[in-house]
């Protein structure tokens, strides 16, 4: 093993990176309010907008910033609780090692966004929201609108998923097994447990039901096993899947078998039963069927060792939407129930308020969560509520079925970079917006899913995203 360049690497960027995502001023206010008052009692109105967005995710800036170029004169501003944007996309890539990127290239200040785009953001945590008197509260003070949006992304449901763990147990989850499927301090400190860890297996488990970026905890196998074979560590990445189920799986299998030469392990129908941390030991249960016909299966226990675990728990709707009172449907992840009519038969219209929109994770949609559909969905939702407050009518339908509305790439190997992808077609699906995916060869001289081309994409798609959001 190669430690002299292992230990610089545990410290060189982490701490620069750290600063960047906490040191950031807040950026809030707008050309005719006091948003920006951060000793206004938290009672007290603030100012009024014809459009508030509660989140400054991919979905939200992307809502803020359409508004603002159809028409300058909207009157727009993002509640967003976080100082500056940290992107979770791409963020496997950092793990895994790649050349020039690192946590600074995933983090960006909301200051560019607010003053290029023309919309005004306060920096708060939002504390309730009354929809009859079209207020948000917030930490600084109440906001009123006239069209609200609610793209608050998710949360982790460890409550539904470990009903016997105490409160500190979680504590200690979130501490010592980050999901690292929220943006923040999660992606720093496993980075900085991968860039630390000494010969070992890390463990990567994938929930069961709705979660944020389904091919994530599999691309970041691939590239925390790039970062182990780079590094000389001994171990493998364990996958502790509760389904069978694999985003792009003929894709990544492919590269598991022929890039990482059976340093990643994907187990089946796997499902948490407890975990000491401090002996960092997971104990779990599988299920194995003989066949497809089995529908019982053989269920054994078994006792792991690791060396780094991320744990990604259940998702859920971030609290905001169990504040705004909206409809949701019945299962655990609580997503929103959209409107439709003969006139609109989709729409990111809420089912319960017409002054109330939703786009990103949370939508009811039947379309992959993902940073290329929170740009698709916050482009159209944008389209909508512009025509809303001209005064004319447009309907999401009249955009579909369109092709590519999400194209969705995973990194799979770091020498040579090599990528994989995903494209799916939206289209109309009775209430809602449905979708069907199609993973491409990437090398087809060769039979292969994936390819350095499809590498070079990934790195591009990336970029312009960001150009896309912040320019």
């Amino acid at each position: 093993m190669n430690n002299s360049r292992r230990d610089l690497l545990k410290f060189a960027g982490i701490s620069a990176a750290a600063a960047a995502v906490t040191g950031c001023s807040a950026v809030a206010g707008g050309a005719s309010n006091t948003a920006s008052d951060t000793q206004t009692a938290a009672g007290k109105l603030l100012g009024k907008h014809q459009v508030v967005i509660i989140g400054g995710g991919w979905g939200g800036l992307t809502v803020a910033k359409e508004l603002k170029k159809i028409d300058s004169k909207f009157d727009v501003t993002i509640i967003e609780k976080n100082e500056s944007f940290m992107s979770c996309p791409f963020s496997n890539a950092n793990l895994g090692g790649l050349d020039g990127v690192n946590l600074s290239m995933l983090t960006h200040d909301y200051a560019q966004a607010v003053e290029r785009n023309g919309y005004s953001m306060l920096q708060t945590s939002v504390t309730g929201i009354d929809r009859v008197n079209k207020v948000v509260h917030t930490c600084k003070g109440a906001v009123g609108y006239d069209i609200l949006v609610l793209a608050p992304g998710i949360a982790y449901n460890y409550k539904e998923q470990f009903p016997t763990w105490s409160d500190d147990k979680i504590a200690k989850a979130r501490r010592l097994a980050p999901g690292a499927l929220i943006p923040g301090a999660e992606h720093i400190v496993l980075e900085r447990m991968v860039k630390n860890m000494d010969d070992g297996d890390v463990i990567i488990t994938v929930p069961s039901g709705k979660f944020r970026c389904p091919p994530a905890p599999f691309e970041r196998a691939s590239m925390i096993a790039n970062y182990m074979k780079k590094e000389g560590i001994e171990g493998k990445v364990i996958i502790l899947n509760e389904t069978a189920s694999i985003a792009k799986g003929a894709a990544f299998k492919e590269s598991w078998n022929e890039v990482n030469n059976g340093m990643v392990e994907h187990r089946d129908n796997c499902r948490i039963i407890d975990v000491d941390f401090d002996k960092k030991e997971i104990t779990y249960g599988q299920i194995v069927y003989k066949d497809e016909d089995d529908t019982e299966g053989v269920k054994t226990t078994k006792t792991i060792k690791y060396s780094v675990f991320n744990l990604i728990p259940h998702n859920m709707s971030n609290p905001v939407i169990e504040m705004s009172g909206v409809a949701t449907t019945p299962d655990a992840f609580m997503k929103v129930k959209m409107a439709t009519s003969a006139e609109k038969p989709v729409s990111f219209q809420t089912q319960s308020d017409a002054s109330v929109y939703a786009v990103g994770d949370v939508v009811g949609h039947a379309i992959p969560p993902s940073g290329q559909t929170a740009i698709w969905s916050g482009k159209e939702c944008a389209k909508e509520i512009a025509h809303v407050l001209h005064g004319k009518s447009y309907s999401v339908a009249s955009s579909l079925p369109y092709k590519s509305a999400n194209v969705c790439y995973s990194m799979v190997n770091g020498n040579p970079e090599e990528g994989i992808m995903v494209n799916h077609e939206f289209m109309v699906a009775g209430p809602v917006i449905g979708s069907k995916g199609s993973v491409p060869k990437g090398d087809e001289a060769n039979n292969k899913f994936r390819s350095t081309g499809l590498g070079k994409a990934t790195r591009d798609w990336y970029r312009g995203a960001m150009r896309d959001l912040f320019n």
